[in-house]
């Protein structure tokens, strides 16, 4: 299911999510080349490598040659050796693999960002969608430790975002189409279309897709233990903004 809009309005304007979105649009239309080879040598010098992460060193000339995560011996080998593995991991939450990637992400965190945002406060959302990402790629690199192909793309993070909605907000409605089955729009309940979304990332184990399911999984499982850990707390504050009543079972500690 492709998702159209969610019913849950705000009352805050969603300023963090907002400048997220513009960051990685402006990133991938200003900063990341566009046709190889420079496409392909920018990714490399910038994104998060399993490899690298591991290693706590740049790829050098025989693992790129090879794709093997071996460490060579010879002197001034790195093909980056300016380059910052730790950084990597921040980079690559801004760097995408294509302009449908970067459509998908970017509007996906425009119809759930804004709630996550209203719920965890504009600083605490950032902190939660940083740590997300990071979690994300941790998740991805703890299974696939030796691999050389650069890992791109804010999906780690949202998929976070998405795990702290469902926890929060299981019963708001997305208005959804199916492509190429059912394009009439129809609404169905929130924790429906987010099972289904995480679920649906365990029907890409095994295939040779490029898509790393791994950080989805791991950064929407984090986004879904966050949330639940402060649901109490996250509740309460967009019951305030709200002006509604705490629902008491949330009043109580």
């Amino acid at each position: 299911m492709i998702p159209l809009r969610d019913t849950n309005p705000t009352v805050i304007r969603p300023f963090v999510n907002w400048m997220i979105i513009a960051a990685g649009i402006a990133v991938f239309f200003l900063l990341q080349p566009q046709t190889n080879p420079e496409s392909t040598v920018f990714v490399y010098e910038w994104a998060a490598i399993p490899c690298e992460l591991t290693t706590f060193d740049a790829l050098d000339v025989q693992e790129l040659e090879t794709g093997s995560c071996i460490r060579s011996d010879a002197a001034d080998s790195d093909l980056f050796p300016d380059k910052s593995v730790w950084l990597s991991v921040v980079v690559s939450m801004f760097l995408h693999g294509g302009l449908g990637h970067l459509l998908g992400n970017m509007w996906i965190l425009w119809i759930f960002g804004n709630n996550a945002e209203e719920a965890f406060g504009s600083g605490g959302f950032l902190l939660f969608y940083f740590a997300s990402g990071v979690l994300a790629t941790a998740g991805y690199v703890f299974l696939n430790p030796d691999s050389t192909v650069p890992l791109v793309g804010a999906s780690g993070a949202i998929a976070g975002v998405m795990g702290s909605y469902l926890v929060l907000f299981p019963r708001a409605r997305v208005t959804s189409i199916v492509p190429f089955l059912f394009f009439m729009p129809f609404d169905v309940p929130a924790w429906i279309y987010l099972i289904l979304w995480f679920w649906g990332q365990f029907a890409l184990v095994g295939q040779a897709g490029q898509i790393a399911w791994e950080a989805h999984v791991a950064g929407f499982v984090f986004g879904l233990v966050v949330a639940l850990a402060l649901r109490k707390r996250l509740l309460r504050r967009v019951a305030t903004l709200h002006g509604r009543a705490v629902p008491r079972r949330i009043r109580r500690r």
